[in-house]
């Protein structure tokens, strides 16, 4: 079973996840910052993995260090319950629609963590009390602590929510493809320079 169980605590936030990589999309998320639940409960229902996470921040300062935590976490989750990553796929892609936005995700768990974030992205705005800014410290936190090359691209779209479940939905279908593991190839890494 590719699974694991994590627990961060700072002076700012106190996380705790357990991830089943080879779930069904059950899920129990609790981070007291609604958008970002719906938008967690949503990465695990497309990428069918098993999420338990709770995240106890200081919501009262804002909620950065809450949703940057929470990606540095889910991260070293990924990439703790991968393990070798032997008989991985290890690419995915997808681009997902959401009524007027289209986004596109791209994704190499190469073991070098990096995300690259289109600039025609919305800079600033409200998705009730989410600040759209922190989607991208999300996004990087995650791939960065996931060993993962992340491209994100804002295709078409101006609603705000419907771009960030656009993109929550997108790295959830990519990343569905990229840890299948493969049954011809189980105990081989993906990877000529055999090492990732």
């Amino acid at each position: 079973m590719r699974t694991c169980e994590l627990t961060r605590k700072t002076k700012e936030t106190d996380i705790k996840v357990s991830l089943n990589i080879d779930g069904t999309g059950r899920c129990s998320v609790v981070t007291k910052i609604g958008f970002f639940d719906h938008m967690l409960e949503a990465f695990a229902k497309h990428s069918s993995v098993d999420l338990m996470l709770t995240c106890e921040g200081d919501l009262n300062v804002d909620f950065h260090h809450s949703v940057e935590d929470t990606g540095i976490v889910l991260g070293q989750a990924f990439a703790k319950a991968l393990g070798d990553k032997k008989g991985i796929e290890r690419f995915g892609f997808f681009a997902l629609p959401m009524n007027e936005a289209l986004v596109e995700c791209a994704l190499d768990f190469s073991g070098r963590g990096l995300l690259v974030w289109d600039s025609s992205y919305p800079r600033e705005g409200l998705v009730g009390e989410f600040d759209f800014e922190l989607l991208e410290e999300f996004f990087r936190a995650f791939a960065v602590n996931a060993g993962l090359t992340l491209n994100m691209r804002l295709i078409c779209g101006n609603n705000l929510h419907h771009i960030a479940e656009a993109s929550f939905k997108a790295l959830a279908k990519s990343l569905a493809v990229a840890v299948k593991i493969n049954p011809d190839k189980k105990d081989i890494l993906p990877s000529t320079k055999g090492v990732l």
